[in-house]
């Protein structure tokens, strides 16, 4: 699937679309460049599950959203592979709800075949082009 958005309220939008597909124990890996929509997505795709406000988590590493099912965002900016990841309760995670990790080009060849990906570019000053990959309805969705 391709998107193209031109501002931050198409991206909140098609992250609204996003998490209608969204199930516990997903995995949704985003990537893009510094000031793509990351974090902007996922303020769309929290949106669906709970009230919190969004923040990238940058300096923590890990945002915890409670709501109908929770919502851990990652920020894996800082992290130099899939093994710091593990040393900090990656595994706490799995399983909980649903991970959401931007920068998931530094874990990717670590995930499940199956998580969702996310590419967001820049296609101009405010437009972007987002695709995704692997995102399905459940058997149980109509």
């Amino acid at each position: 699937m391709r998107f193209f958005t031109k501002s931050a309220k198409d991206t909140i939008k098609i992250g609204k679309r996003i998490a209608f597909f969204l199930k516990k124990g997903d995995i949704v890996g985003i990537s893009g460049e510094l000031g793509s929509g990351k974090t902007t997505l996922i303020k769309g795709i929290v949106k669906n599950f709970s009230k919190s406000r969004v923040f990238s988590p940058s300096f923590v590493i890990v945002n915890e959203y409670e709501g109908k099912i929770p919502v851990f965002h990652f920020d894996i900016y800082r992290i130099k592979g899939f093994d710091e990841l593990i040393d900090i309760g990656w595994n706490d995670y799995i399983n909980k709800g649903i991970i959401l990790i931007e920068w998931v080009e530094k874990i990717k060849k670590d995930l499940p075949k199956n998580f969702i990906y996310v590419k967001i570019k820049i296609v101009g000053e405010n437009k972007r082009m987002i695709e995704i990959k692997n995102l399905k309805r459940s058997k149980n969705d109509k």
